[in-house]
């Protein structure tokens, strides 16, 4: 008995036809047909009655037909799981982070993945969160470690790490350092220091002024950058309250901008195996260490 004549045999049952069965299975139809004749001689027994016009099963037919199913799924079982490990072994895993973040220590994950994995292949890149995004959506990447302002991003599942209200950090010689608050209009009156267009604490500022447009005097690629800019007195930087680091937090209100920082991957479409079990990976640790 070999497994071209079960899924003959099946093919054949599903179509109700030798004829569309051969299309389907991509052979001819005399093929098909001498296959399961052979299947029947080594059975003892009809399988199918070809008597009318359409073909239809016996009582033994019909008894083997579960089998047969079962057989078929069995392999096609063995097929993915093989595939799945071939995966971990030779796979490629693309991962994207928002430039200088220190919620998640993405290094330390893809160590671990990597002593678990150690042939699965990791590019590591940076970026402003809407190109990790675009990138994410797109397929180019498989995980990244993303900011955003307002709902999830579409096309997209996230783990939150951090959610958390954008701050004015000024220096000890800044107005504003004896204050605990300062209004968006006031905050709006000033020249700030801030990340790029396309981060996502840009993105949380940008629409908590709404149609308003904030007076950017400085702008730099990395909040560390950000936090010298505003230690030297050249104005308020707005950073997440984490993030604040020798300066003082001055609390923006009415509205208050919010960022979130997660990890994030496509919702639907392929995912390679290595990428499956990254994504596992990063969701047992996020839930591990809330």
């Amino acid at each position: 008995m070999e497994l071209r004549q079960l899924e003959y045999f099946v093919a054949v049952v599903e179509e109700g036809s030798f004829t569309r069965a051969a299309e389907r299975v991509h052979v001819a139809q005399p093929g098909v047909s001498a296959q399961i004749r052979r299947l029947e001689r080594e059975l003892g027994h009809d399988l199918l009655d070809r008597s009318g016009r359409a073909v239809t099963l016996t009582d033994v037919g019909a008894a083997v037909l579960p089998l047969a199913r079962a057989a078929l799924g069995s392999v096609e079982s063995a097929r993915r799981t093989v595939e799945e490990l071939a995966g971990l072994v030779r796979g490629t895993v693309r991962v994207g982070m928002v430039v200088s973040c220190g919620i998640m220590d993405l290094p330390e994950l893809l160590s671990a993945f990597h002593a678990a994995h150690p042939g699965v292949e990791i590019t590591l890149a940076e970026a402003n969160s809407d190109e990790l995004i675009e990138s994410l959506v797109d397929g180019r990447l498989d995980l990244a470690l993303v900011g955003y302002a307002g709902d999830t991003p579409a096309g997209l599942t996230v783990r939150v790490l951090a959610d958390e209200p954008l701050v004015a950090a000024v220096s000890s010689s800044d107005p504003w350092c004896g204050r605990d608050s300062v209004t968006l209009d006031e905050l709006l009156e000033r020249g700030l220091i801030s990340l790029p267009v396309g981060t996502g604490l840009r993105g949380a500022l940008d629409a908590a002024c709404g149609p308003r447009r904030p007076r950017i005097a400085f702008e730099a690629s990395a909040p560390p950058m950000v936090i010298t800019l505003a230690q030297r007195g050249l104005g308020p930087a707005i950073l997440a309250e984490s993030m604040v680091s020798g300066l003082h937090a001055v609390r923006i209100t009415d509205p208050v901008p919010w960022s979130r920082l997660a990890l994030a991957w496509r919702s639907e479409g392929p995912h390679s195996p290595a990428a499956r079990a990254l994504i596992a990976l990063a969701e047992k640790r996020v839930t591990a260490n809330p």
